[in-house]
């Protein structure tokens, strides 16, 4: 007999008054939850269903299109399903990774919710027994004119930075994008990255009927309730409304967490451990018991409380950070607690596996929810809905007239908030902390060390929204490849990603669209480059007062640096190297950074391309990087190569004396457009010619450009001098443009 709390609406009342809809519940849902319990649900049960079956929990738009990725090869050994994805890095070692997103938290509450979501993905990590090594982020932002926008952005940044340093792991890189498109809806998705032994890897899972299941971390109170349904809905004027769903974070209990669970999991003493993210307690009791096969009962009056009268679904439901949920066996206990004990952290026993398959709840004795986790977890129902091609897609490319001031166009673009140098961010994290960074941020990719060897691993996030809205289908390839090319630069082989994929309402036919052709896009990409996906988060309901954002999946890529004297870094080196151009040049200016600087547009169609000739070019950059031919290396991306070239020069700080080769195309279009497959390199004069030769006989187009040396970057075309600027005056306008926006 299911009891219910007094203070609690009863069955008659949510169904008649559908209470369930105020929790995002639809009546046919509804009708399915009364079909599976055979009665009419508690307040409690329809509130644990409703989260469970939330979106952000569910995956019910998106569960479909994902099994489109691939998820297997000869290095995973774990892919998506649990806290993290996990690859092998040899050595009897791995590498640990996930992206998620906190994106409507911050935009109700910047600081706590970008902190939190820092929280909630170390949390990830540590629950599948790896140590946090590296953290980054992929952050979008509206009009920066917007005061709103700016006080958002410079609390999302604090948010991060307050939570990543005081649990003392660095926050090594990232990416941050401005567009009028997020004004109402900032996306902030966070991304960790941890080491394991294999002997080590735990999954969330609640094994052996009669083992004791153990509740650890801080009290349970009020923050967060009904936060995964609040992900999965769209933001409006009355979202601020709800912010009691914005969790509180605490990096400091963060921090004795995380050493007192990698501690048990090192002694083995546990079975499995999940965190509380999204759904709390609820979430993470019915995900364990289902990847058992078991049931679970709760004893909430058991569960520790940090306001007093605490109902059985506040309990349920809260999203108080820091805490864990894990199982033991009873011969256990007092080590478990020893241990815990030890890092000053109370360790309750709130809970028993069952063999009932039900997830049961009791509260003084009485059971006040009793739910099958099959129904919970794996019996949500499926949302397949129509898709329907925008009407503004178009397949014509854009045209415009020539633009003949050069270096005036060069910075504009280096002064773009998209392009500028994120120093302002990045300075605010302790990137150097554990001292293991090798490459900080603000190069294609940071690389971290791997302790007690002689390899490191590269790790970037990489996404364009902008080529996205234009084509979905190859803004997805994209996103894919010029993560994975950003490794390669690094010195790294991609190993394989972790996606976050932050679209519209998937209830609009042109949105679901979207997010249907980007999944295909970025699929075709991780089959032709060999990254699989390991895991990741789907973030939909991304729209403000019905706009949506642009579709942005944003890619997070981590390779392996297999020796540290690989390690490949963008700036110029040395006086009299030699600079290489590799790909081909056409006119692409769909979704490009001059598109949207000089014309203010977004129209046409967004760069090609050739998965084949992209992985070919990344096979040979690294091979040659191996072979010790490139002293840098440099991705063409947002701004084309006249921004590439700036960059490199700044990140140098040395010139460079370049000549655009003859070609076809006008000085402006080899200067900005963004075909994709292109890499700016520099090597040795010594090397020249071994590296030209190689990339030939490989079929890489290659065309020398220049030497490096002095203190200006001189672009020329035969007698017409295209740029001829000093580096340190682009240095200033490169540097110059945050640090100016945020004193608006």
């Amino acid at each position: 007999m299911v009891e219910r709390i007094a203070t609690e609406p009863t069955p008659e009342d949510i169904d008649t008054h559908k209470l369930y809809a105020r929790m995002g519940m639809t009546d046919a849902e509804y009708a399915l939850v009364v079909q599976q319990l055979g009665r009419k649900p508690t307040y409690t049960e329809i509130g644990v269903y409703s989260v469970m079956w939330s979106e952000h929990c569910s995956y019910k738009h998106s569960k479909t299109l994902l099994r489109l990725f691939p998820t297997t090869g000869s290095r995973v050994l774990m892919g998506p399903g649990e806290g993290a994805g996990i690859v092998d890095i040899g050595g009897g070692r791995a590498v640990v990774f996930k992206i998620e997103s906190h994106n409507h938290p911050s935009a109700i509450e910047p600081f706590q919710g970008a902190a939190t979501g820092v929280g909630g993905i170390i949390r990830d990590i540590f629950s599948m027994g790896a140590r946090p090594i590296a953290l980054l982020n992929a952050l979008r932002f509206g009009n920066p004119n917007d005061a709103r926008v700016r006080y958002t952005f410079e609390h999302v940044v604090a948010g991060i930075a307050g939570y990543g340093n005081a649990c003392g792991i660095p926050t090594v890189g990232g990416e941050v994008a401005f567009d009028e498109a997020y004004t109402g809806n900032p996306l902030v998705n966070a991304m960790c990255v941890g080491l394991i032994e294999h002997k080590h890897i735990q999954r969330g899972i609640a094994r052996g009927v009669g083992n004791p299941v153990y509740y650890v971390g801080p009290p349970t109170g009020r923050d967060g309730i009904q936060g995964a349904t609040f992900a999965s809905e769209q933001l409006s004027e009355q979202s601020a409304s709800m912010r009691p769903a914005v969790q509180v974070g605490d990096p400091f209990m963060e921090k004795l967490v995380m050493e007192a669970c990698l501690d048990v999991i090192a002694r083995g003493l546990v079975l499995g451990i999940q965190d509380m993210g999204a759904a709390g307690l609820t979430c993470s009791s019915a995900e364990m018991a289902s990847k058992a096969g078991n049931g679970m009962e709760l004893w909430l009056d058991r569960v520790p409380m940090r306001e007093p009268h605490m109902t059985p679904y506040e309990l349920m439901l809260s999203e108080s950070q820091e805490r864990m949920l894990f199982v033991t066996t009873p011969d256990r206990d007092e080590a478990v607690r020893d241990v815990f004990a030890h890092y000053g952290l109370d360790c309750v026993h709130v809970g028993v596996v069952t063999d009932t398959g039900y997830l049961t709840l009791k509260m003084d004795g009485h059971i006040v929810g009793h739910m099958p986790v099959r129904g919970l977890v794996d019996d949500c129902p499926i949302v397949e809905p129509p898709a329907e091609v925008p009407a503004y897609i178009t397949r014509e490319p854009t045209v415009y007239p020539p633009v003949t001031d050069y270096a005036c166009v060069l910075h504009a673009l280096l002064a773009h908030p998209t392009i500028a140098s994120k120093e302002w961010v990045y300075a605010q994290y302790d990137y150097m902390v554990r001292t293991s960074t090798i490459v900080p941020p603000g190069s294609d990719a940071a690389v971290v060390r791997i302790p007690d060897t002689h390899t490191a691993l590269a790790m970037c996030t990489d996404g364009n929204g902008r080529y996205v809205y234009l084509d979905p289908c190859i803004g997805g390839r994209i996103a894919v490849a010029e993560a994975a090319r950003n490794v390669v630069c690094s010195g790294g082989q991609p190993l394989a990603l972790t996606d976050n994929l932050n679209f519209g309402s998937p209830q609009k036919p042109d949105r679901y669209w979207q997010l249907q052709q980007a999944v295909i896009g970025m699929a075709q990409a991780c089959t032709v480059l060999n990254t699989p996906v390991i895991g990741g988060n789907v973030s939909l309901y991304n729209e403000h007062e019905g706009k949506a954002i642009l579709p942005t999946p944003v890619v997070g890529m981590v390779g392996l640096v297999h020796d540290l004297e690989h390690v490949t870094t963008i700036g110029w080196k040395n006086e009299q190297d030699v600079v290489f151009l590799l790909g081909d040049t056409y006119v692409e200016w769909g979704g490009s950074a001059f598109q949207a600087v000089v014309y203010e547009t977004l129209e046409g169609t967004p760069p090609m391309l050739d998965l084949e000739v992209e992985k070919r070019l990344q096979d040979h950059v690294l091979a040659c990087i191996q072979a010790g031919w490139i002293a840098s290396a440099h991705d063409v991306s947002e701004g084309g190569l006249a921004v590439a070239l700036a960059e490199c020069a700044i990140a140098g700080n040395i010139g460079a004396k370049l000549t655009m080769p003859a070609c076809a195309l006008r000085p402006d279009e080899w200067l900005f457009s963004e075909t994709q497959s292109r890499i700016v390199v520099s090597t040795t004069p010594v090397h020249a010619q071994v590296l030209m030769r190689h990339m030939q006989e490989a079929g890489v187009p290659i065309v020398c450009l220049g030497t490096v040396g002095g203190n200006d970057l001189v672009v020329g075309a035969g007698e017409e001098c295209l740029i001829a600027e000093p580096v340190d005056a682009l240095r200033t306008t490169w540097k110059g443009a945050i640090p100016c926006m945020m004193q608006r």
